[in-house]
């Protein structure tokens, strides 16, 4: 793996009426993102160059992104939860919770399965959310309370469906192999948040983490508001509230579904107490 990704990174198709602070975090983000590819080859894109707030080795792409972001958060004088950076406090009501590069192994790898996802929360509550594929520009929005462009599929059933997965690992092998056997289609794609819009427009059944509590609240935030208004669901498979909280060392496994009826139908089949 070497070189420079030499394809373009377009302009993000922002829809109209999104809040000023999440357009100009997405523009940033793509801004940032797209001057990493120029200025980096893959392994340097790749580097692991700090520790995020998470506790995990953070990417130079991911940094730099994230940096572009807080500089904007800071100008609009908004607080600001990020994966990388954590918790910036400017004392306001408004927070913008975010991952800056969902799919950081892909996109500086050159694989075109990565995006920007953003919310904003009013006294930790999450109102608005968008999602931006960073490879083509399209964009996901959603505001909490207002209807939605979006619509599942409405699917009910786990048996047949086609299921996106985190990869498997080794202590969650039997439960992951529980949904692989009953769905029709298994894919692993290693970006929750484009799995999760893809579920909330129709395009796939479900998303999950299959038991290794490996997700963030950042990485279920935007899913928080775009599914739910567009007849889904987002669970958690052992019913722990999702909750924005600064704190993100808390993990969750999360489960993002065509409706409430598949969620729990997943959630109970990777705890492996469903009845059939």
């Amino acid at each position: 793996m070497s070189g420079r990704i030499p394809w373009p990174v377009p302009e993000p198709h922002l829809p109209t009426g999104v809040h000023p602070v999440l357009a100009a975090a997405t523009r940033a983000a793509t801004d940032a993102f797209r001057a990493a590819r120029e200025a980096y080859d893959r392994a340097q894109l790749a580097e692991k160059v700090q520790v995020g707030a998470d506790g995990t080795p953070t990417m130079r792409l991911d940094i730099l992104v994230d940096t572009a972001i807080a500089e904007v958060v800071n100008a609009h004088r908004i607080n600001l939860l990020s994966e990388e950076l954590g918790s910036i406090d400017n004392g306001s009501a408004v927070t913008l919770v975010t991952d800056p590069v969902d799919g950081t192994a892909n996109a500086a790898s050159g694989v075109p399965l990565s995006a920007f996802a953003g919310v904003i929360a009013v006294d930790g509550v999450p109102t608005e959310a968008l999602t931006s594929w960073l490879d083509t520009g399209r964009c996901w929005h959603t505001v909490a309370g207002q209807p939605s462009p979006y619509r599942t599929n409405g699917r009910t059933e786990l048996d047949g469906a086609a299921v996106s997965l985190l990869r498997p690992q080794p202590h969650i092998a039997d439960a992951w192999w529980r949904v692989a056997t009953r769905a029709a289609r298994i894919r692993i794609l290693s970006t929750s948040c484009l799995e999760a819009v893809l579920v909330a427009e129709g395009s796939t059944d479900a998303f999950a983490d299959a038991g290794s509590d490996t997700h963030r609240i950042v990485d279920l935030a935007a899913a928080m508001v775009t599914v739910p208004a567009a007849g889904g669901a987002v669970i958690d498979v052992h019913g722990r509230p999702l909750e924005i909280d600064p704190d993100l060392t808390r993990r969750w496994s999360g489960v993002v579904a065509a409706t409430p009826r598949l969620a729990e139908e997943l959630a109970e089949t990777i705890r492996g107490t469903e009845d059939r």
